[in-house]
């Protein structure tokens, strides 16, 4: 996935999912080759679960990408690779996400009804 201008939404998930340390490690240790849940949790040091969790969060983004096949031994093991893509900032490619923006800023708060006074 080539994400030279990414919509505004696109790039505010692409940012959150790579806003985490842990994430990141992911993603620099999946960058060296492709790898299973439970060896990359006990590589990178966290519970499964709480990889998966990371790992959900870097998929929906298209950061990484899972598959589900069977060992020898008729296991099923969930492998996990970086996606192919190449994202590239600079102030036009912000700007121009910016005004793609179709989520509300979560910062300003639900939008409030002024009262009478």
């Amino acid at each position: 996935m080539t994400v030279a201008r990414p919509s505004g939404d696109d790039l505010v998930e692409l940012l959150a999912a790579l806003a985490n340390p842990i994430r990141l490690r992911i993603v620099a240790k999946l960058a060296a080759g492709r790898d299973y849940v439970s060896r990359l949790a006990r590589e990178i040091g966290i519970s499964r679960p709480l990889l998966h969790m990371h790992l959900q969060k870097l998929e929906a983004a298209g950061l990484v990408v899972g598959t589900l096949e069977l060992s020898e031994d008729g296991k099923a093991m969930k492998y996990f690779e970086v996606a192919d893509f190449d994202l590239r900032l600079t102030a036009p490619v912000l700007a121009e996400a910016a005004r793609t923006l179709t989520k509300p800023d979560p910062a300003k708060g639900p939008a409030r009804k002024e009262q009478p006074r």
